[in-house]
């Protein structure tokens, strides 16, 4: 059990960093898209969501670092 949870802990370690760099690429292309007319609602709405998702990505980051450590070993 300790051992998936150790792979587990890889997998968050790298899907962290992986889903912020993704999210941020994803708003720029969407903002870039952007007409004149939804430019502001597209820049607000990447921004909020950009704000909520990296704490969370964070989150999944440090998770699997802890696991990776084995700070979840059961007895």
């Amino acid at each position: 059990m300790n051992e998936i949870k150790k792979f587990a802990g890889i997998i968050w370690l790298l899907l962290g960093p992986c889903l912020i760099l993704g999210m941020i690429y994803r708003a720029f292309e969407e903002i870039t898209k952007a007409t004149e007319k939804n430019y502001q609602e597209t820049l607000l709405f990447w921004i909020i969501v950009i704000i909520i998702f990296i704490p969370i990505s964070s989150g999944l980051t440090i998770f699997g670092f802890y696991a990776l450590k084995n700070e979840f070993e059961t007895n």
